[in-house]
């Protein structure tokens, strides 16, 4: 290989990196400290045991699927 084939990634890498820290800059909130600790008070929070659907749909197709095979085994 020819060393003017060879491509600078070092060069490239870093270019994208400072693109990328301008954008998250330009994206971040001016208070950003109590948007930090807002997201981590609401995740915090206590969750019912319902409060996942996936729990809830679970309960439902079992109790569906418990009535459906004892009116078949009556």
């Amino acid at each position: 290989m020819d060393s003017d084939n060879h491509i600078d990634i070092r060069r490239l890498v870093r270019a994208h990196g400072a693109r990328q820290l301008t954008i998250a800059r330009l994206r971040a909130p001016a208070d950003w400290e109590g948007e930090l600790r807002s997201a981590l008070a609401a995740h915090r929070e206590p969750a019912s045991i319902f409060a996942g659907s996936d729990l809830r749909l679970f309960v439902q197709s079992f109790a569906m699927f418990f009535t459906a095979t004892m009116m078949f085994l009556l």
